[in-house]
């Protein structure tokens, strides 16, 4: 989806070059649009970054530690992250339940603002899903083994 959307993104930024410098008609809200598929590929795939594990961390004394505290280290992170993705979900909801409320429009589009602004809630929401779901599976791991 991810891949998509950024593609979308990319082929719209061609055309709009193309209209601009070619035909000499640029697309109006070509880049509002692109603003809003960048913004849901951001977020929808920061879910996998995150359930791959592969988001930035300050790594360099964790690799220095001992299994178990960096193992301890790891699980606190993914907790963390868990904590404030929900946090945020709980204080942006507000704001997209009233985008969709007044029928919000971006002004170059005419685009429902409410569908950018509600990929960063549930991209959050995919993140936590997915860290949590490689946080339990792991525990499944240790226990096998």
């Amino acid at each position: 989806m991810t891949a998509l959307m950024l593609l979308i993104a990319v082929a719209l930024d061609v055309a709009n070059i193309v209209g601009r410098y070619v035909l000499f008609r640029p697309i109006a809200s070509a880049e509002e649009l692109m603003l809003f598929l960048l913004v849901g590929t951001v977020f929808l795939g920061n879910a996998i970054v995150g359930f791959e594990g592969r988001q930035l961390r300050m790594d360099v004394i964790l690799h220095a530690l001992p299994p178990t505290q960096r193992r301890a280290l790891d699980i606190t992170a993914d907790v963390t992250m868990i904590v404030v993705c929900v946090s945020l979900i709980v204080l942006a909801w507000p704001a997209v339940q009233m985008l969709a409320e007044f029928d919000e429009r971006s002004e170059a589009a005419n685009f429902p603002l409410v569908i950018p602004q509600a990929l960063v809630p549930i991209g959050l929401g995919l993140n936590a899903f997915l860290v949590g779901i490689r946080l339990i599976g792991s525990f499944r791991v240790v226990r096998r083994c």
